[in-house]
């Protein structure tokens, strides 16, 4: 009783005291009413945390396009870098500024004649573990494992058969339709694949930037050097596990597995008839084109096969390089041959 009467005497003595008392009781009363509005608000507001994160996720959206400040003026895109557009603009100014000082061939980017220079070096960086063989690209490996474990991911929709890359499937569709995308502009023969085309300019040029160092003949692609040289190794690594039979060529090696398969996968969507290989398939189908592009020089006739021009021009040349071990009698055609030495066996069985 005498603390209560001694503060309220006091605050008598000193109303400067009580006011400034009374005016503290009002702000906290304020400071609590204001976070007592607040909960309100929040309560009457759910949606309001998406509206900080949607505001959030727009700045940081401007921070990273900030960051992308150098843009091309040609398509829009843009760049984080300096460098990286200005070799983004070579796509479009067609510029190359790094050539290859074994063939010519030149680039719009560093990097690219690094990988082509290991056509020319024989650099193959990167090696299957499993049987050891190597790479010149990366993505050519990865590729190549997929024969090891038999992945084939890319199927094609009209024959079936199952390729191990994309770029593999692409190439194979264009056995079906015939597809010739690659035009040379020296003479305007067309080509289904890119290398392919890129081959045959040399014949044009001249060049032949790959040499053999066994005997010094120069090829137009690392691709047929590799090949001749197993000429002089006598290198037979493809070998048949049915058979024991062993070829130089890959392509050798896959056509003669399948006449054990009986796989004829080239189908020819005139008459359904089927062959073992591409070659095959565009050799008949000439049939149903009539087209006849091989010519002979020494008169207006022509033919669908190489083949078949061959022996005709020995008509013209009187060459004769079928030669009888019998009687020693000569003959311009195989078939000839053997029905002459049929007539032989037939009087030595008489």
């Amino acid at each position: 009783m005498y603390t209560i009467v001694k503060t309220e005497v006091e605050d008598m003595r000193d109303p400067e005291s009580s006011r400034m008392k009374h005016e503290d009781t009002e702000q906290q009363t304020d400071i609590k009413e204001e976070g007592e509005e607040k909960n309100e608000m929040e309560e009457k507001h759910p949606y309001q945390e998406s509206l900080i994160t949607e505001a959030t996720c727009s700045e940081n959206k401007t921070q990273t396009e900030a960051k992308n400040s150098f843009t091309c003026p040609q398509c829009g895109k843009s760049f984080t870098r300096r460098d990286s557009l200005k070799e983004h603009l070579r796509i479009h100014t067609g510029e190359k500024p790094f050539g290859c000082h074994h063939c010519g061939k030149s680039f719009t980017r560093k990097e690219s004649l690094k990988y082509h220079s290991r056509t020319h070096t024989g650099e193959k960086p990167y090696m299957c573990t499993q049987c050891g063989k190597s790479f010149t690209f990366k993505n050519n490996l990865k590729v190549h494992v997929r024969i090891h474990s038999r992945e084939k991911l890319f199927i094609c929709p009209q024959c079936g058969k199952g390729l191990t890359c994309k770029k593999g499937l692409r190439d194979h569709i264009r056995v079906h339709t015939g597809e010739k995308p690659f035009k040379c502009h020296h003479c305007g023969k067309t080509f289904k694949w890119a290398h392919s085309l890129n081959n045959h300019l040399h014949s044009h040029s001249g060049l032949k930037p790959f040499n053999c160092v066994h005997c010094g003949e120069g090829f137009t692609s690392s691709s047929i050097l590799k090949n001749h040289l197993k000429v002089h190794t006598n290198e037979r690594p493809y070998v048949c596990s049915l058979c024991g039979k062993s070829f130089i060529w890959p392509g050798n090696f896959k056509e003669h597995q399948k006449r054990h398969t009986g796989e004829r996968d080239h189908v020819c969507f005139e008459c359904g008839k089927t062959f073992t290989t591409a070659k095959r398939l565009k050799e008949h189908q000439r049939i149903h084109t009539g087209e006849k592009p091989y010519k002979c020089t020494h008169c207006d006739k022509s033919f669908t096969q190489s083949g078949s021009l061959k022996v005709h021009e020995r008509v013209h040349t009187g060459e004769k390089p079928y030669h009888c071990p019998s009687c020693g009698r000569s003959f311009s055609q195989l078939t000839n041959l053997v029905t002459h030495i049929k007539k032989h066996c037939k009087k030595s069985s008489q």
